[in-house]
């Protein structure tokens, strides 16, 4: 069997943040954020899930009880190691910057013009994962016309 076709691949990317302050979290990215919820399936107690949607992508907010539900139920082993680093990609990075300042959430870096023409800021969410806010300066075309920008393919070839 070859390799997948396009109309074969995935459809949606979600990350899945284990959170301990699951109510923390979830103000966080969908009240500060203001990331729109859909409608997610939990049982009860301590299982709890929030859908969020970032553009295309959406973040999964989950507890730990939930995470082993879901473990259980596909069969999968409990990983362990540090929890993910995001990126969202926002439309301003100062005005974004200054509304989860204000929120309370822990700035561990300050707002950088990058050599690849981004400005990102970088904090610490609820749950103990760092997210980085980043504005596009340029467009796909103009980066793809920079020197430094390829894809692996073209990398591999050269």
């Amino acid at each position: 069997m070859g390799p997948m076709t396009q109309q074969d691949a995935p459809k949606q990317l979600r990350l899945i943040i284990e959170t301990d302050d699951f109510d923390e979290a979830l103000r966080f990215y969908r009240d500060v954020l203001g990331m729109p919820e859909q409608p997610a399936f939990a049982t009860e107690g301590e299982d709890r899930v929030s859908i969020l949607h970032a553009g295309i992508a959406t973040v999964e907010l989950a507890t730990p009880t939930h995470v082993r539900a879901i473990d259980a139920i596909e069969k999968a082993p409990t990983p362990e190691g540090p929890r993910l680093r995001i990126a969202l990609e926002v439309q301003d990075t100062e005005k974004t910057v200054r509304a989860v300042a204000a929120s309370g959430a822990e700035q561990l870096s300050p707002v950088v013009h990058t050599p690849f023409q981004t400005l990102n800021a970088r904090f610490l969410a609820p749950g103990g994962s760092q997210v980085t806010f980043f504005q596009e300066l340029e467009s796909l075309d103009e980066r793809t016309a920079r020197e430094g920008f390829s894809t692996d393919d073209q990398r591999a070839r050269s």
